[in-house]
């Protein structure tokens, strides 16, 4: 027998051979996920020269060279698109959590003709590739006259998808529908009761999705090239783009670039991971 349940910790492996195996695993995991990032952090200290006589791997010649750091502020205006990337992130999650409680309130506690049709038409609304609807999605920002601002980009990121969706829902269900009958006998309307009662015991499922919307803002890159091409729209995603060229890119500093964009939702994530791993998976378990 090579392990038993443990309710706190999963599975205990008794097998040495086991855990080595386990081990192993775990270190090609790891070597495998941090190599790309330790090569862009070599090359990131890497003057020209060294980056085209030396191999990739090599440490360089010393790890105070700053240059191409500071040549990434000062050309590609990361300060600015930190603060558009900021804008973009405080406004689109707001609206992200509000019509996405909302959009569950009304699935999970109403009963209304054409219910299940409205739930089948958000997930295959998810099935559709993105792609498929950007002429279309391009002509409405558009015609709405807010293409090249930052509000093209509030309003694409703003609105909720299926996975917000279904983490909301599944939280909702955990709630007693009690509460609510409760408030509705003591004269509340629905609206106090979604305000009063079913916001403040969603806030893990609020803290996930806010974790999630904010990496997803943060990282996503074809969005603001689209919308919003402007020089001085550019988040830290396009503003990286700056030094990559028809023929060639400044590798160098495109490397500093990557990983100062890269620290702030790295530490985000480390941090923050338990609630987003439990906000994924506690709201399908039943209370």
């Amino acid at each position: 027998m090579s392990g038993k349940r443990n309710d706190d910790y999963g599975i205990t492996v008794y097998s040495p051979l086991h855990k080595a195996l386990n081990y192993i695993l775990l270190a090609i995991t790891s070597l495998i996920i941090l190599s790309p990032i330790l090569v862009v952090l070599n090359i990131a200290f890497k003057t020209d020269q060294e980056y085209l006589e030396t191999a990739f791997y090599e440490l360089p010649d010393s790890l105070l060279y700053l240059d191409n750091f500071i040549t990434v502020f000062r050309d590609g205006d990361l300060l600015r698109a930190f603060s558009n990337t900021f804008i973009l992130i405080v406004v689109s999650v707001f609206f992200n959590i509000a019509m996405g409680t909302m959009t569950a309130y009304v699935l999970g506690r109403f009963q209304f003709p054409l219910k299940k049709f409205l739930l089948g038409a958000f997930i295959l609304a998810s099935i559709i590739p993105w792609v498929v609807t950007q002429v279309a999605t391009f002509t409405i920002i558009q015609n709405l006259g807010i293409f090249n601002t930052i509000f093209a980009g509030m309003v694409l990121y703003m609105a909720t998808n299926v996975l917000q969706i279904y983490i909301f829902l599944q939280f909702m269900d955990n709630i007693p529908l009690e509460l609510d009958e409760s408030a509705l006998i003591d004269g509340a309307s629905y609206l106090k009761i979604y305000f009063s009662i079913i916001l403040p015991l969603m806030k893990p499922a609020i803290a996930t999705v806010c974790i999630l919307s904010t990496i997803h803002i943060y990282n996503d890159m074809l969005t603001p090239y689209l919308y919003m091409p402007k020089t001085s729209l550019k988040t830290v995603t396009t503003a990286l783009m700056k030094f990559s060229y028809d023929r060639n890119s400044n590798w160098t500093v495109m490397g500093a670039g990557i990983i100062t964009v890269m620290i702030p939702t790295l530490v985000m994530y480390l941090g923050l991971q338990k609630f987003i791993l439990a906000g994924i998976t506690d709201g399908a378990i039943k209370a």
